[in-house]
């Protein structure tokens, strides 16, 4: 059954149906018309009540995994004073399958990576910005890293924080990155879609029992034509 309008609401409702139709007689044509019925509000429908639940997952979704960058500590557990060029690094030795030898997927990053941490700065390296900003809620700052993944078009995004003087890498993602955003206790990643006007949406987010970030949200969103159009290449949004 829908709620029942207060009685004043109604009241004001009638006055303003009299009025109008006062203006209407006078020979105003601006008098107020309706905007047709209202939808019924429909809950949703459970389907297959009988199906026995799932007890595990088809597929491994990506979950979130942490991981100590060796050889990497924080002093004073200040993220700010840890060099990014160093952290990136440090997972490049720690998966050779990815970065090593001539036919690894990212070995173009390696190579490019020796342009890297040379002042004035160097256009050739394959690192972002850092940005620094308190993701995890501790009341320290941690570190968002991205850098391109090369010879492709893929762009890594990290978020690392500080565990007893560890800088231990708390999110990793690696796509096709239009945007990236920094919201709270999330980092929001936009990335293009084979669909016109669509985009897709990915949200990692601090999960503080975990301690790890979990992708929260993944979704496909219409952004239409001129919003794709007038929105500039996204950078994070944060303090750095």
């Amino acid at each position: 059954m829908p709620p029942r309008r207060p009685v004043h609401l109604l009241r004001t409702v009638t006055a303003v149906a009299v009025l109008a139709a006062s203006a209407v007689a006078c020979g105003d044509a601006g008098g107020l018309e309706g905007a047709g019925s209202t939808p019924t509000a429909t809950s949703p429908a459970k389907l297959w009540p009988d199906l026995t639940p799932a007890s595990s997952p088809a597929w491994n979704y990506d979950n979130g995994d942490s991981e100590a960058m060796q050889g990497i500590t924080a002093p004073g557990d200040d993220i700010r004073k840890v060099d990014p060029v160093a952290v990136v690094k440090a997972e490049i030795a720690q998966h050779p399958d990815e970065y090593g030898g001539s036919k690894a997927q990212y070995r173009g990053t390696v190579r490019r990576m020796a342009y890297c941490g040379r002042k004035p700065a160097d256009a050739r390296c394959p690192l972002l910005k850092a940005y620094y900003r308190d993701i995890t809620g501790d009341g320290h700052a941690d570190l968002t890293l991205g850098f391109r993944l090369l010879p492709g078009n893929q762009t890594a995004v990290r978020v690392y924080t500080v565990e007893a003087g560890r800088v231990v890498q708390v999110m990793s993602n690696d796509d096709a990155v239009s945007g990236v955003e920094l919201t709270g206790r999330s980092v929001i990643i936009h990335a293009p879609s084979d669909l016109a006007d669509y985009e897709y949406r990915f949200q990692w987010t601090w999960d503080p029992e975990q301690h790890v970030m979990l992708l929260t949200h993944d979704e496909m969103l219409h952004i239409g034509r001129r919003e794709r159009l007038s929105t500039p290449s996204a950078s994070p949004s944060a303090t750095s």
